[in-house]
């Protein structure tokens, strides 16, 4: 066990971003640790944090889903790391917990909001990913709030990300007659069909969607699983087949816009087709995660899964990270872990 130190580094948001977020909206700053917490506190070394696509609306003063984050203040996020000092009931020195007090080299807090998990059955790291609120995302979205049903036709936005590349995979152990998925590269696209068992992928960026969709799923769609938005989802109102279903997970082209998006052009086809759009927050679906991982660790030690991870080192290269995620630079999960 490595001796505690006086102050951890951690970061705060010092100012709320206008359009992209800039190295300038942040700062890493000390902070005094407490190596004595008090009764049922635990105090956590932080090995691996998430950033995630939803920390950018965070940085807004707007009331959403979840409060902004506070400037001056630390950030918030999902971490997993080893508990260094407890008073807490349950809860021992060297256990790895799950938390949401990321962003900082140590964290002190409530043990009630620490999760205990086994670095005997997963990477520390995949309980932020594909054992994590990502994969519980994909889980949930796909077959509870999309309804999917073995045979349907699935096209996944962002799918070399952490969510879509398991959305797709998901979609193809479970019978899909067709997934198609859409990514900023060809590189990202050559890994859907090759690595990952998308059947058909285009890169967005080669010419519109509405273009290049309908020649990937000339049969249409059942299930459109929306981590984009814009003008990826007026493209798949068209291609649903009727009594379509489209999980709205996420809409990252327009997370750093100055001004309102246009909405999309054809919404007449929900009228016309009995569509189905509905949106998900994954705190909504805690009852799926024993089914949840039931299943995905099963898929995984059979290796019909993969889940990649973009590793980032050192809390210093946080921001960056976060920063490179936004751009679509991660493939799969992009995690900081940090060092020493």
């Amino acid at each position: 066990m490595s001796e505690i130190p006086a102050v951890s580094r951690e970061w705060h948001l010092v100012r709320r971003p206008q359009g992209w977020p800039v190295a300038e909206d942040f700062a890493l700053r000390e902070a005094p640790v407490n190596a004595e917490p008090a009764a049922g506190r635990i105090l956590v070394r932080n090995l691996h944090m998430s950033v995630d696509p939803y920390m950018r609306g965070r940085m807004n003063d707007a009331k959403s889903y979840v409060p902004p984050f506070q400037l001056d203040q630390p950030m918030q996020g999902g971490a997993v790391g080893e508990i260094v000092a407890s008073a807490a009931e349950g809860f021992a020195v060297g256990d790895h917990v799950l938390h949401p007090l990321g962003w900082r080299e140590y964290a002190e807090l409530d043990a009630a909001h620490a999760t205990k998990v086994d670095a005997s059955l997963a990477p520390l790291s995949a309980y932020l990913g594909v054992l994590g609120m990502p994969g519980l995302t994909a889980y949930a979205g796909l077959f509870e709030v999309a309804s999917f049903k073995e045979g349907d036709s699935v096209f996944v936005s962002g799918a070399a990300g952490a969510v879509g590349s398991l959305v797709g995979q998901f979609a193809k152990i479970k019978g899909a007659s067709r997934v198609i998925g859409s990514a900023g590269s060809g590189e990202k696209v050559t890994l859907l069909t090759e690595k990952y068992g998308f059947d058909t992928a285009f890169n967005y960026k080669d010419a519109p969607v509405a273009e290049q969709l309908p020649k990937a799923a000339p049969d249409g769609i059942d299930v459109y699983f929306d981590n984009v938005g814009g003008d990826h989802l007026e493209a798949a109102l068209t291609s649903l087949n009727a009594f379509g279903r489209a999980t709205l997970c996420g809409a990252i082209a327009h997370y750093n816009d100055t001004e309102a998006a246009p909405g999309p052009r054809n919404l007449m086809n929900v009228i016309g087709k009995r569509l189905r759009l509905q949106g998900i927050l994954v705190s909504d679906h805690a009852a799926l995660q024993p089914q949840f991982v039931q299943d995905v660790a099963g898929w995984l030690r059979s290796g019909q899964l993969v889940a990649d991870e973009t590793v980032v080192e050192g809390v210093e290269n946080a921001t960056e990270a976060f920063l490179g995620m936004l751009r679509g630079e991660n493939t799969g999960k992009m995690i900081v872990s940090f060092t020493g």
